[in-house]
C-alpha cells in the first residue's frame, strides 16, 4: 500500500467514522482485564465547545488511550450536564418570552428541545477531536433516567437526616432571581467607601459613637453593634445602646472577639446581612433578623421611604441624607472584594427564606478523609478542597427558585404542615403534575414544591452513575470507586467537593481513586479567553486548517494543573511535525514493500527470517539480534528508541503529556535528520551479496520498527494520524497495544557510537554544504584524526560513515595531523610591476608566482633585492595559504561532539 505524496488533514473523518461504526472504544466488562473508568466532567449544552474542552478532553483522551493499549478495559463515558438558567436564557431569548409568560412545563419543553438540539452539535465536535467515547454508555441529566437517580438521592438522604428544609440566610443572586451555594459564590474587585457615621446614645443625644460601613443601604436591617472587648477605647460602651440614623430604632452594643480593631473605627454595625460575619453574629449574639432586601435585590417595605429602590439608588440616597441630616463624618476610599453570582457575575445578597440544604457539616470529617485517601496530581491543588472544608461554615443549599432542573419530589400539607417526600418507587416525579399522596391527616389537596434542584445534586452523582448505582446492583458493587476523575481547578470546591459529599453520604466510600486537575486556556495575550477581549479561538478554527491532531499536539505540549496559553506557532510546529514524519514514513515506506513488510512481522514472530542471496534461502535465526549486533547506527537509534518507550511510559503513567515533546524531538532530530540519512546507502544498496543483502534487511527491518513503534507512542496524542499510517505499515491492535521496553537493547555505550557516527557525518556534510557540494557529492580521500577516547568508537562506524558521505577512501588515525600552514599561491601587482619594469614586468611576474616561501616572506617584510632590482610587498597584490598535509593542499573539519578530532579531507 503505498502513501500519498501529502499528508491529507481531511482523511480524519474517514478515521472518525471508521471509529464510530465499528466500536472499538466500547467497554466490555470484561473479568480478564482490570477495570479503568473515568468521570468524565458532563459540559453544559452550550452548543459549542471551546478550547478549554479541547484541552481537557484531550487530556482524558490520552488517559483512556493510553490505559487501553495497556490492557485495561476503559470505561470512557460522555455525559451532558443540562439543567441550568442558561438554557431558560436563551429559551426566552429565541422566543421572545419570558418563563413567566407560559406554562411551566410548555417552557421546559422548550428548554429539553434546545438542549438536544446542543447536544448533538457537540456529539459532533467531540468526535471532530478523535475523542474515544463510548457513546453506548452516555448519559443525560434532563433523562427520566437520570432524573430518577437524582430523586432518589435526596429521598435516601432526607431519610437519613442529611438533607433538610430551613428558613436560613443563604447567598442570593438578584438578576438569576436564585439562591446559590457558597461554592457558587466567586469574587472580584471593587472600589467602594468606607462611610463613618455617627450613632447617638440613646441615652445622651449629644454624644455618638463613630461606626465605620460600606453597606449604609442595610442601615434598616442595623439589629446590633459590636466592639472587641479588648479594645481599651470602647471599655465604657459595651451593654449600652444607641440610636440607628436616619431609622432611630434603638440597638444595644456587644462584645465581640472577631472584631478587628485596626480596620475603621473598630466599631461594626451588625446588620441582616452584609455578609457572612453578619450571620455568624446574628447567631452568636442571638439578634432578630430584619429583612432589608428583597429577592428583587429591592429595599424592603422596612426601609420607610427608601423601599423599592435597588440597593445602589438606595446606598447614594442613603448617604447623601445622612450628609444633610449631619450624620455622615467623613468617607474613605475602600478596595473590596466583592462576591458575585458565579453565572452572571451580579453582586450577591444574603437574605433569609425558606430553602433545602444537605447537612453538610455531619459529613466533614468523611469528607475529609476521603480527600487525603484520593490520589491528587498535581498534589498541590488537594490543598484547596483541605482548606474549603475547613473554612466551611454553611450547609449546602440545594433549591434553586427555577423551572429547568430536576423537581425537588416534595409536597406540603397547608392543613398540618406536614412535607410529604416522595417514595423510591414513584420516582421519577414531578410534584407540579401529580401528586399520588394523601396526608396523615387526610387532605389530599397537597402543595408541590415549586422549587428544583441545584444543578450540583445531579452532576455530584455522576460515578455512581456511570456505575450504574439503582440500577444494575452487581455492576455497581464490582466496579465502584471508579478509578479517575479528571477535571479542571475552577470546580474542586464545587463538583469535586460535592461528588465526595454525595459519595460518602450514600455509599459510605470515596468516588475515584485518583483526581487529575486541570487548568484553563489564555489566550495568546495572556488573558483569559473572552469576546470582549477579541482573543477567542475556537476549536473549528484550528482544526479546518491544521487537523485535530496539530490540535491536541498543542494541548498536550502543556504541564497538567497549570493554565495553558494559547499559541498558533505551536499548532503550526505541530503540523509541521506531523507532515515531517509523515514524509519520512513515505521514503521509508518506498524501501520498505509489502511483501518486506510481511517479511519483517514474521520475523518477529518467528524468531527467523529467510533472504534470497545469490538465488539461494539464506535463514537468519532471531533476527533481532542480528540486527542488534551488524550495525552500530541500528543500535544506536534501537537504544534511544527503547529509551524513550521507558521514558514516555512513566510519564503517562504520572500524567506528564508533554512528554510527546520528547517525542517530537526524537522523530524530528533522531529519526528523520540522522538515522534515515545515515541508511540511505544500504536501503539503495543492489549489490547481490549475502552480506549486502542482510544489511539492507538490518535497516529496513530497524526503520520499520523504530516507525511503527513511534506509531504506537503517538497513538494516544495524534490516533488519526497513527492509525492511517499504521493501517499502511500493517500494524496489529494499534489502538490495543503499547509498546514494550527491550532493556537488552539500552546501551549508552551504542549510544556514544552512534553519537560519534552522527557527529562526523553531520560536521562532514556542513562542508559539503558550504562548499557548494552537492551532500551526495564523491570525497576521494579523508583522514580523520582522533585521540584515545573516541578512536575505538570511530572504528566501528567506518563503513556507516564512508557509506552516508560517499568517500571512497576513509582512514581512521589515532594521533594528531601534522598540518603545515604554507603559502599556496601568489598573485603579483600587475599594475604597480608593468609601469616599474616595464619589458621585464613578464619576468618579474613570473619570478614572483613562481618563488618560493622564504622569499616570499621577505619581500612581505623587508623587501627582496632580485636580479630585476628591489621587490617589495607593493609588488605583490594578494597571498594566498592553504593547509598542507603530506606535501598536499588538504581542507580541514572539526568533529561536533568529539574533542580534538579533525577530519583531513584531501
Amino acid at each position: 500500500m503505498e502513501m500519498n505524496k501529502e499528508y491529507d488533514i481531511n482523511i480524519e473523518k474517514e478515521i472518525q467514522k471508521k471509529w464510530l461504526e465499528q466500536k472499538i472504544y466500547k467497554f466490555d466488562d470484561d473479568e480478564k482485564r482490570p477495570p479503568y473508568i473515568i468521570d468524565t466532567p458532563p459540559p453544559y449544552p452550550t452548543g459549542r465547545m471551546h478550547l478549554g474542552h479541547a484541552l481537557n478532553w484531550t487530556y482524558m483522551d490520552i488517559i483512556a488511550r493510553f490505559k487501553r493499549m495497556n490492557n485495561y478495559d476503559v470505561l470512557f463515558p460522555q455525559g451532558w450536564d443540562c439543567h441550568g438558567l442558561p438554557t431558560e436564557v436563551k429559551v426566552e431569548e429565541i422566543h421572545g418570552i419570558t418563563k413567566t409568560d407560559i406554562d411551566r412545563h410548555e417552557f421546559r419543553k422548550l428548554c429539553i428541545e434546545l438542549t438536544d438540539e446542543n447536544i448533538e452539535k457537540m456529539r459532533e465536535q467531540i468526535n471532530s477531536l478523535g475523542i474515544s467515547i463510548d457513546w453506548d454508555r452516555e448519559y443525560i441529566t434532563m433523562s427520566p433516567e437520570y432524573v430518577k437517580k437524582s430523586q432518589t438521592a435526596f429521598v435516601k438522604m432526607h431519610k437519613d437526616n442529611l438533607v433538610y428544609r430551613g428558613k436560613h440566610p443563604v447567598n442570593w443572586c438578584p438578576r438569576c432571581q436564585t439562591a446559590i451555594a457558597f461554592a457558587e459564590v466567586e469574587y472580584k474587585d471593587r472600589k467602594s467607601y468606607l462611610n463613618h457615621i455617627k450613632f447617638t446614645y440613646a441615652e445622651d443625644e449629644n454624644k455618638y459613637l463613630e461606626i465605620a460601613t460600606s453597606r449604609p443601604e442595610l442601615l434598616a436591617a442595623c439589629v446590633g453593634i459590636v466592639v472587641n472587648p479588648e479594645d481599651k477605647r470602647y471599655e465604657d460602651v459595651v451593654g449600652k445602646t444607641v440610636k440607628v440614623p436616619l431609622f432611630n430604632h434603638e440597638v444595644k452594643v456587644y462584645p465581640d472577639k472577631d472584631v478587628e480593631m485596626d480596620f475603621g473605627t473598630g466599631v461594626v454595625m451588625v446588620c441582616t446581612f452584609g455578609d457572612k460575619t453578619d450571620v455568624v453574629w446574628v447567631n452568636r449574639h442571638n439578634l432578630e433578623v430584619k429583612e432589608a432586601i428583597t429577592e428583587k435585590g429591592e429595599l424592603s417595605e422596612i426601609c420607610g421611604k427608601y423601599a423599592g429602590m435597588t440597593t445602589e439608588d438606595a446606598k447614594k440616597q442613603i448617604i447623601n441624607d445622612l450628609k444633610e441630616e449631619g450624620y455622615l463624618i467623613k468617607q474613605d476610599p475602600l478596595e473590596q472584594n466583592v462576591g458575585v453570582c458565579w453565572r452572571c457575575k451580579t453582586p450577591i445578597e444574603i437574605i433569609v427564606g425558606d430553602q433545602w440544604f444537605v447537612n453538610v457539616k455531619e459529613l466533614l470529617d468523611m469528607v475529609e478523609k476521603a480527600t487525603n485517601e484520593i490520589k491528587w496530581t498535581p498534589e498541590h491543588m488537594k490543598t484547596r478542597l483541605l482548606q474549603w472544608i475547613k473554612d466551611m461554615g454553611w450547609d449546602w443549599c440545594i433549591s434553586r427558585q427555577r423551572l429547568f432542573a430536576t423537581p425537588i419530589p416534595v409536597w406540603y400539607c397547608k392543613d398540618c404542615g406536614e412535607v410529604i417526600v416522595a417514595k423510591e418507587e414513584d420516582l421519577p416525579i414531578d410534584p407540579t403534575k401529580e401528586c399520588p399522596y394523601t396526608c396523615k391527616c387526610g387532605n389530599k389537596n397537597l402543595t408541590p414544591e415549586t422549587d428544583v434542584l441545584d444543578t450540583w445534586m445531579d452532576s455530584s452523582i455522576t460515578p455512581m452513575a456511570i456505575t450504574e448505582w439503582e440500577t444494575n446492583n452487581e455492576f455497581f458493587n464490582k466496579r465502584y470507586p471508579v478509578q479517575l476523575r479528571p477535571q479542571g481547578h475552577d470546580i474542586i470546591r464545587t463538583w469535586a467537593f460535592y461528588t465526595i459529599i454525595k459519595s460518602i453520604a450514600l455509599t459510605d466510600k470515596k468516588p475515584w481513586d485518583e483526581i487529575v486537575i486541570n487548568g484553563m486556556v489564555f489566550g495568546e495575550d495572556g488573558h483569559k479567553m473572552s469576546k470582549s477581549r477579541g482573543n477567542v479561538v475556537e476549536p473549528f478554527e484550528i482544526t479546518k486548517d491544521y487537523g485535530a491532531d496539530a490540535l491536541r499536539l498543542w494541548a498536550s505540549n502543556s504541564t497538567i494543573g497549570n493554565d495553558v496559553p494559547f499559541a498558533w506557532k505551536e499548532v503550526d510546529y505541530g503540523y509541521r511535525f506531523l507532515r515531517k514524519f509523515w514524509n519520512a514514513s513515505r521514503f521509508a515506506k518506498m524501501n520498505l514493500d509489502d511483501e518486506t513488510i510481511e517479511t519483517i512481522k514474521n520475523s518477529i514472530n518467528d524468531s527467523k527470517i529467510k533472504l534470497i542471496v545469490g538465488g539461494n534461502d539464506v535463514e537468519i535465526s532471531n533476527p533481532c539480534n542480528c540486527v542488534n549486533v551488524d550495525n552500530p547506527v541500528d543500535l544506536w537509534i534501537l537504544s534511544k528508541l527503547n529509551r524513550l518507550i521507558e521514558n514516555v511510559s512513566n510519564d503517562l503513567e504520572n500524567y506528564k503529556f508533554n512528554t510527546v515533546g520528547d517525542i517530537e524531538k526524537f522523530v524530528w532530530h533522531d529519526l528523520c535528520d540522522n538515522y534515515i540519512e545515515m541508511v540511505k546507502y544500504r536501503l539503495y544498496n543492489k549489490e547481490d551479496s549475502e552480506k549486502a543483502k542482510i544489511s539492507k534487511f538490518n535497516a529496513q527491518y530497524t526503520l520499520y520498527t523504530v516507525i511503527t513503534t513511534v506509531l504506537k507512542l503517538m497513538a494516544p496524542f495524534t490516533p488519526h494520524f497513527s492509525d492511517i499510517v499504521g493501517e499502511i505499515y500493517k500494524i496489529d491492535d494499534l489502538h490495543g497495544s503499547w509498546c514494550k521496553v527491550d532493556k537488552n537493547s539500552i546501551s549508552q555505550e551504542n549510544e556514544n557510537d552512534g553519537e560519534i557516527a552522527k557527529n562526523t557525518i553531520v560536521s562532514i556534510r556542513r562542508y559539503k554544504s558550504n562548499k557548494g557540494m552537492p551532500l551526495n557529492a564523491p570525497l576521494e580521500r579523508v583522514e580523520i584524526y582522533t585521540n584515545n577516547h573516541d578512536y575505538e568508537g570511530l572504528l566501528k562506524v567506518v563503513e556507516d560513515i564512508k557509506g552516508t558521505l560517499n568517500i571512497n577512501e576513509l582512514k581512521i588515525i589515532n594521533g594528531k595531523p601534522e598540518l603545515e600552514h604554507k603559502i599556496s599561491e601568489i598573485i603579483p601587482n600587475k599594475s604597480k610591476i608593468g609601469p616599474e619594469f616595464k619589458k621585464d614586468s613578464k619576468k618579474v611576474m613570473d619570478f614572483v608566482k613562481n618563488a618560493d616561501n622564504e622569499t616570499i616572506e621577505k619581500i612581505l617584510k623587508d623587501g627582496f633585492e632580485s636580479e630585476f632590482g628591489l621587490l617589495t610587498k607593493e609588488h605583490v597584490k594578494d597571498v594566498k595559504r592553504a593547509l598542507f598535509s603530506g606535501g598536499e593542499i588538504v581542507e580541514t573539519v572539526n568533529i561536533d561532539g568529539l574533542i580534538d578530532s579533525i577530519a583531513i579531507i584531501q
